[in-house]
Protein backbone atom coordinates (compact mmCIF):
# COMPACT_ATOMS: atom_id res chain seq x y z
CA UNK A 1 0.00 0.00 0.00
CA UNK A 2 2.65 2.36 0.58
CA UNK A 3 4.52 1.76 -3.00
CA UNK A 4 0.54 2.60 -4.40
CA UNK A 5 0.77 5.96 -2.54
CA UNK A 6 4.98 6.76 -3.32
CA UNK A 7 4.27 5.77 -6.76
CA UNK A 8 0.99 8.64 -6.94
CA UNK A 9 2.97 11.10 -5.13
CA UNK A 10 5.36 10.98 -7.63
CA UNK A 11 3.35 11.06 -10.48
CA UNK A 12 1.29 13.53 -9.65
CA UNK A 13 4.43 15.95 -8.94
CA UNK A 14 5.41 14.54 -12.09
CA UNK A 15 2.44 15.36 -13.67
CA UNK A 16 2.57 19.14 -12.12
CA UNK A 17 5.83 19.43 -13.99
CA UNK A 18 4.95 18.79 -16.95
CA UNK A 19 1.89 21.00 -16.90
CA UNK A 20 4.39 23.73 -15.84
CA UNK A 21 6.35 23.22 -19.03
CA UNK A 22 3.51 22.94 -21.16
CA UNK A 23 2.62 26.14 -20.08
CA UNK A 24 5.67 27.51 -21.07
CA UNK A 25 5.25 25.98 -24.56
CA UNK A 26 2.02 27.59 -25.04
CA UNK A 27 3.50 31.38 -24.06
CA UNK A 28 5.65 31.85 -27.36
CA UNK A 29 3.15 29.93 -29.42
CA UNK A 30 -0.06 32.57 -28.03
CA UNK A 31 2.02 35.59 -29.03
CA UNK A 32 2.51 34.03 -32.14
CA UNK A 33 -0.52 33.70 -32.73
CA UNK A 34 -1.53 37.23 -30.83
CA UNK A 35 0.62 38.68 -33.23
CA UNK A 36 -0.76 36.76 -37.25
CA UNK A 37 -3.96 38.48 -35.24
CA UNK A 38 -2.92 42.00 -35.06
CA UNK A 39 -2.08 41.88 -38.60
CA UNK A 40 -5.00 40.27 -39.70
CA UNK A 41 -7.17 42.97 -37.76
CA UNK A 42 -4.37 45.68 -39.38
CA UNK A 43 -5.53 44.44 -42.66
CA UNK A 44 -8.90 44.50 -41.92
CA UNK A 45 -9.32 48.25 -40.46
CA UNK A 46 -6.82 49.73 -42.91
CA UNK A 47 -6.68 48.10 -46.18
CA UNK A 48 -10.27 46.50 -46.13
CA UNK A 49 -11.81 49.29 -44.03
CA UNK A 50 -14.03 47.08 -41.94
CA UNK A 51 -15.65 48.19 -38.97
CA UNK A 52 -14.08 46.93 -35.83
CA UNK A 53 -17.28 45.14 -35.07
CA UNK A 54 -16.85 43.22 -38.17
CA UNK A 55 -12.89 42.66 -38.39
CA UNK A 56 -13.12 40.83 -34.82
CA UNK A 57 -15.92 38.47 -35.77
CA UNK A 58 -13.98 37.82 -39.12
CA UNK A 59 -10.83 37.14 -36.25
CA UNK A 60 -13.16 35.16 -33.86
CA UNK A 61 -13.72 32.77 -37.01
CA UNK A 62 -9.99 32.48 -38.40
CA UNK A 63 -8.18 31.96 -34.97
CA UNK A 64 -7.97 29.32 -32.84
CA UNK A 65 -8.55 29.50 -29.07
CA UNK A 66 -8.23 31.39 -26.78
CA UNK A 67 -7.76 34.03 -29.47
CA UNK A 68 -10.98 33.10 -30.84
CA UNK A 69 -12.75 33.51 -27.68
CA UNK A 70 -11.12 37.08 -27.55
CA UNK A 71 -12.32 38.17 -30.60
CA UNK A 72 -15.89 36.41 -30.49
CA UNK A 73 -16.28 38.47 -26.71
CA UNK A 74 -15.19 41.74 -28.19
CA UNK A 75 -17.60 41.35 -31.13
CA UNK A 76 -20.51 40.63 -28.70
CA UNK A 77 -19.30 43.76 -26.64
CA UNK A 78 -19.56 45.78 -29.56
CA UNK A 79 -22.93 44.45 -30.73
CA UNK A 80 -24.71 45.49 -27.57
CA UNK A 81 -23.36 49.53 -28.03
CA UNK A 82 -23.52 49.53 -24.40
CA UNK A 83 -19.75 49.94 -23.89
CA UNK A 84 -17.00 51.98 -26.08
CA UNK A 85 -14.41 50.29 -27.70
CA UNK A 86 -11.81 50.43 -24.72
CA UNK A 87 -13.94 49.16 -22.10
CA UNK A 88 -14.99 46.15 -24.41
CA UNK A 89 -11.38 45.82 -25.29
CA UNK A 90 -10.56 45.33 -21.52
CA UNK A 91 -13.20 43.28 -20.95
CA UNK A 92 -12.56 40.73 -23.75
CA UNK A 93 -8.99 40.47 -21.86
CA UNK A 94 -9.82 40.05 -18.55
CA UNK A 95 -11.97 36.63 -19.62
CA UNK A 96 -9.12 36.06 -22.52
CA UNK A 97 -6.23 36.05 -19.14
CA UNK A 98 -7.99 33.34 -17.83
CA UNK A 99 -7.75 31.13 -20.79
CA UNK A 100 -4.66 31.79 -21.49
CA UNK A 101 -0.63 31.35 -21.38
CA UNK A 102 0.29 35.26 -21.07
CA UNK A 103 2.31 36.68 -18.53
CA UNK A 104 1.39 40.38 -16.96
CA UNK A 105 3.58 42.12 -19.57
CA UNK A 106 1.79 40.77 -22.44
CA UNK A 107 -1.37 41.41 -21.20
CA UNK A 108 -0.29 45.11 -19.97
CA UNK A 109 0.72 45.76 -23.88
CA UNK A 110 -2.29 44.47 -24.86
CA UNK A 111 -4.12 46.66 -22.60
CA UNK A 112 -2.17 50.26 -23.52
CA UNK A 113 -3.26 49.08 -27.55
CA UNK A 114 -6.58 48.47 -26.79
CA UNK A 115 -6.77 52.18 -25.10
CA UNK A 116 -6.10 53.61 -28.53
CA UNK A 117 -8.08 51.37 -30.62
CA UNK A 118 -10.74 53.41 -32.61
CA UNK A 119 -9.62 56.62 -31.27
CA UNK A 120 -7.80 57.56 -34.33
CA UNK A 121 -7.33 57.41 -38.25
CA UNK A 122 -6.44 54.32 -40.07
CA UNK A 123 -2.65 55.83 -40.53
CA UNK A 124 -2.31 55.96 -36.65
CA UNK A 125 -3.87 53.28 -35.83
CA UNK A 126 -1.71 50.67 -37.70
CA UNK A 127 0.95 53.09 -36.36
CA UNK A 128 -0.35 51.89 -33.10
CA UNK A 129 -1.25 48.03 -34.12
CA UNK A 130 3.02 47.87 -35.18
CA UNK A 131 4.13 49.42 -32.07
CA UNK A 132 2.32 46.87 -30.32
CA UNK A 133 3.54 44.17 -32.25
CA UNK A 134 7.20 45.11 -31.98
CA UNK A 135 6.51 44.93 -28.03
CA UNK A 136 4.81 41.29 -28.38
CA UNK A 137 7.72 39.89 -30.43
CA UNK A 138 10.53 41.15 -27.80
CA UNK A 139 7.88 39.25 -25.13
CA UNK A 140 8.10 36.42 -28.02
CA UNK A 141 11.76 36.43 -27.72
CA UNK A 142 11.88 36.83 -24.03
CA UNK A 143 9.57 33.29 -23.81
CA UNK A 144 11.59 31.70 -25.94
CA UNK A 145 14.40 31.71 -23.68
CA UNK A 146 12.34 30.87 -20.77
CA UNK A 147 11.72 28.10 -22.25
CA UNK A 148 14.72 26.66 -23.85
CA UNK A 149 16.52 27.69 -20.28
CA UNK A 150 13.85 26.31 -17.99
CA UNK A 151 11.40 23.87 -19.62
CA UNK A 152 13.88 20.49 -18.48
CA UNK A 153 14.41 21.74 -15.21
CA UNK A 154 10.75 22.22 -14.35
CA UNK A 155 10.20 18.82 -15.31
CA UNK A 156 12.80 17.22 -14.05
CA UNK A 157 11.64 19.02 -10.86
CA UNK A 158 8.41 18.02 -10.72
CA UNK A 159 9.95 14.37 -10.60
CA UNK A 160 12.34 14.90 -8.14
CA UNK A 161 10.11 17.22 -5.49
CA UNK A 162 7.82 13.86 -5.84
CA UNK A 163 10.79 11.82 -4.62
CA UNK A 164 11.73 14.30 -1.94
CA UNK A 165 8.18 14.30 -0.65
CA UNK A 166 8.46 9.81 -0.26
CA UNK A 167 11.44 10.16 0.83
CA UNK A 168 10.72 12.17 3.75
CA UNK A 169 7.70 10.40 4.40
CA UNK A 170 9.41 7.43 4.76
Amino acid sequence: MNMIGALCIILATTWAGFEWAKRMQERPRQLRQLKVALQSLEAEIVFGMTPLYDACIHLSKQMKEPLSLFFEQMANRLYTGRSTVQVAWEESLEVFQKHTALQKGEIEVLKQFGSTLGRHDREHQQKQIRLTIVHLEREEREAEEVQRRYETMVKSLGFLTGLLIVILLI
